[in-house]
């Protein structure tokens, strides 16, 4: 049987952070390799596409492993993710720490983080006209840039 990894229980090796549910990243370096990746991504990237970034890079990392750790970063906040209009989730670094949202342009993948005061406030009524408290939501925009328009 293989030993457990020696590494602190609970602790991301990107962020030194406790995670969430007991899930661990496992593998320093690879942990490391995709921090790099993700620090040097435009846009938002599907897990796939970071995944074949990584291996362009010569690192030895399963598409499983990327899966997971993408997972982990997002609960602890280090990622965010969006689903695209076909409805696949795609991945970033974070650019700031706060609750945000994100106005993605349809053609070039560009996106810009917005605090959303009108969204958040529309979101509290909304659930508690419903009856709903301890909310939380997720909007995505989809757009055309300047660029693009």
């Amino acid at each position: 049987m293989k030993e457990p990894d020696p590494g602190p229980a609970g602790v991301t090796p990107m962020t030194s952070q406790p995670m969430s549910r007991g899930t661990r990243v496992r593998g320093t370096r690879q942990a490391e390799a995709l921090g790099s990746v993700l620090a040097d991504l435009p846009t938002f990237s599907s897990a796939q596409e970071i995944h074949a970034e990584l291996r362009r890079r010569g690192e030895r990392v399963g598409l499983t492993t990327v899966y997971r750790q993408l997972q982990v970063l997002n609960q602890d906040g280090v990622v965010d993710t969006l689903r695209d209009e076909s409805g696949e989730t795609l991945y970033r670094r974070c650019q700031t720490s706060g609750h945000h949202h994100h106005v993605t342009c349809r053609s070039c993948g560009r996106s810009v983080e917005v605090e959303g005061r009108a969204i958040e406030s529309w979101a509290d009524r909304v659930a508690a006209e419903a009856g709903f408290v301890d909310v939380d939501h997720t909007v995505e925009i989809f757009g055309r840039c300047v660029d693009c328009a």
